[in-house]
């Protein structure tokens, strides 16, 4: 047996051990796919096990991240910070090597996966990033940025909407850099594949402008690694359709019942005797010495790279300092922004923000993002800054094209690639199709940005279908996200500030229409995420809490009320910024016996739990009917006169 099958071997029966010691885990793509990824490892992939956030290191996605106990193993052997010890605590309480791939808890992950499909558009997030930083600083014989960006997937992943959406655009966007390891194994969790789908993927990637390598024998190393060779040579994204077996070499080898499966002690016994391996969870001298080979060649790489950019600080000094600014999160000039577009104030916060965006760009060469196909209605883009494209790899604006999920998922990747700044948009009825993306960016602690225009019933003729009610209950229940609905200019850059200094997620609701000016309002304590702008100056008899475009609504009502009764009125931007607060400041905003009544254009119970016990909520309870926006704002209750009622029957119960 040669040392490279050895090594395969000993790869093989690490990862079903570690499998079998935690009694839970996926044998059957550990097993199917250990050829390719061991051979990626072993001959391709460019890393530093000693630096892992080397910038030009090859980037890999392990978007069918339940072949965890696969890729651990491979971590180990070549030298990463996952110890023997790490495998044998596989899936155990807050240990290094939990049951899914995650960002920051295991050395050497990229970003965290296991929600089938989305590392795929994960993927497509880092290739693009990788093709933006290497047209802006790549010269003729300094290539400062140069790596590929590996997806491992499997049929799973491949069935998933937004796993399509980004193979799509990824070839429209031509990201040769971009190669696709799929593990077709033609078996999914239910049974054979075609219980569920008969495509032909080859066919189906040709058409969307990629390169399609077939490997009839995926669970050959030679095979494999010949294939990987031949895509990094090609100028389009590259597929690589490996045909491998599931769970080859058990018993159940090629079925279903393999793929959530573990090994009993005499199974994994006869198992690792066919591979002629002994040992528990041991790898020989001259195993680890083989994988040592490959970790030495990736140091050594990055000793290369950095005495190129050493070079190049010396015959390129102002694109270096460029470079070097790309990574400089410097301290953003708010003030400068905030006194730039104050003269939008009144206006929609769509149009308001747009012009925030050009300001904050001006600041910040890092600043990508896009729609989805609603630039001209979100106006969510930068002027003058370009669109990106595969003949424009310097734009900053991005045409995702009607795919909401695909757009969150890619602007991961590039928020996770390194620090861009990102953002992403499209109206509030449609984050939707973006909760998996966005629960995952939360989960990660990932600055984007997120806006969501078109954000109330006020969208008026388009009709309940686009008309959100219950979308901000949805944002505000993902936990870790923020969610930001302001009134006006100040409001929407202190939005800018909590994501971009806290380096948090942040959702922001902007209005369609225009929104009146509000005396009051505060930059510095709109970061408190609500704060009071009309105090009576006594102890009040009514407290009126809003946000965004209804912040207007709860003043004009307080100059009708405060006729009679003594009236504060408070502006709540982020309930969940406000819920951070410290009790002092809570209590003086919404002291704890005070009559409330929050005013929103939403279908959402989340104040309740963030607002005093004596709160009521002046919400919408029905989808409403295709009108003029004001009209059916209007026969929504959503005017003075109304809120002023209901306001007044809630004192008089008081009494």
């Amino acid at each position: 047996m040669n040392i490279t099958q050895k090594a395969l071997n000993y790869l093989k029966a690490i990862s079903a051990e570690t499998i079998s010691n935690a009694k839970s885990g996926h044998l059957g793509i550990t097993l199917g796919a250990s050829s390719i990824l061991f051979a990626l490892f072993k001959d391709h992939y460019n890393f530093d096990a000693g630096d892992t956030d080397f910038l030009n290191r090859d980037r890999l996605v392990m978007s069918a991240g339940h072949a965890s106990a696969l890729y651990y193993t491979l971590l180990s052997m070549f030298g990463f910070d996952v110890s023997l010890q790490d495998l044998k605590n596989f899936r155990q309480y807050k240990s290094k090597t939990p049951g899914h791939p995650e960002y920051r808890v295991t050395d050497g992950v990229e970003i965290s996966t296991g929600a089938l499909g989305q590392g795929v558009a994960n993927a497509v997030g880092m290739a693009i990033a990788e093709s933006v930083m290497e047209e802006r600083f790549n010269t003729v014989g300094f290539d400062i940025i140069d790596h590929y960006t590996y997806c491992f997937m499997g049929d799973g992943c491949l069935m998933e909407g937004v796993a399509q959406e980004a193979a799509s655009l990824a070839g429209n966007l031509k990201l040769n850099k971009l190669i696709f390891l799929y593990d077709s194994n033609n078996v999914t969790i239910d049974g054979p594949l075609n219980l569920a789908n008969k495509e032909n993927v080859a066919k189906k990637f040709h058409a969307m402008g990629w390169s399609v390598i077939y490997v009839p024998n995926g669970n050959s190393y030679r095979a494999c690694s010949s294939a990987i060779a031949r895509a990094k040579k090609n100028k389009k994204p590259t597929i690589i359709i490996f045909n491998t077996t599931i769970g080859i070499g058990t018993e159940k080898e090629g079925t279903s019942s393999v793929h959530g499966a573990y090994l009993n002690q005499s199974e994994l016994e006869a198992f690792k005797e066919k591979l002629g391996v002994k040992e528990s969870f041991f790898i020989p001298s001259d195993v680890r010495e083989l994988c040592m080979a490959t970790t030495r060649r990736g140091k050594l790489e990055h000793e290369k790279w950095n005495q190129l950019l050493a070079m190049y600080s010396s015959t390129h000094p102002e694109l270096y300092k460029s470079f070097l600014a790309f990574f400089d999160r410097k301290k953003i000039n708010y003030e400068r922004i905030l006194k730039n577009i104050a003269k939008f104030d009144g206006q929609s916060l769509r149009r308001i923000n747009h012009n925030a965006l050009s300001e904050l760009a001006y600041q910040c060469p890092q600043l990508i993002g896009g729609t989805a196909d609603v630039a001209p209605s979100s106006l969510a883009y930068i002027d003058n800054a370009g669109n990106y494209s595969s003949g424009n790899r310097r734009g900053k604006n991005i045409h995702f094209g009607v795919r909401e999920h695909a757009m969150g998922a890619i602007m991961n990747g590039i928020a996770v690639y390194e620090d861009f700044i990102t953002f992403d948009s499209t109206f509030l009825m449609f984050s939707n199709y973006m909760i998996p993306a966005l629960r995952m960016r939360a989960l990660m602690k990932l600055p984007v940005m997120s806006f969501f225009t078109h954000d109330s019933i006020a969208v008026g003729q388009d009709g309940p279908s686009h008309q959100p009610i219950e979308n901000l209950t949805q944002l505000r229940c993902i936990v870790g996200n923020t969610v930001f609905r302001p009134c006006d200019y100040k409001e929407l850059v202190a939005g800018y500030q909590h994501c971009l200094k806290n380096y948090t997620p942040v959702a922001f609701a902007l209005s369609r229409q225009d929104i009146p000016h509000v005396d009051n309002t505060s930059f510095e304590l709109a970061l408190n995420g609500g704060y009071t702008i009309i105090d009576c100056g006594q102890k009040p008899d009514l407290i009126l809490v809003a946000s965004g475009s209804e912040v207007p609504l709860a003043v004009s009502t307080y100059k009708e009320l405060s006729k009679k009764y003594k009236v504060n009125v408070v502006s709540m931007p982020s309930l969940e910024v406000y819920e951070m607060q410290s009790t002092a400041y809570k209590q003086k905003v919404l002291p704890k016996d005070a009559l409330c009544i929050y005013v929103e254009m939403s279908n959402d119970t989340k104040p309740l739990k963030v607002m005093p016990r004596n709160t009521y909520l002046y919400e919408i309870e029905n989808y409403q009917f295709s009108g003029n926006g004001e009209t059916v704002v209007d026969k929504a209750g959503f005017n003075t006169k109304s809120l002023a009622k209901f306001a007044e029957s809630k004192l008089k119960q008081q009494i």
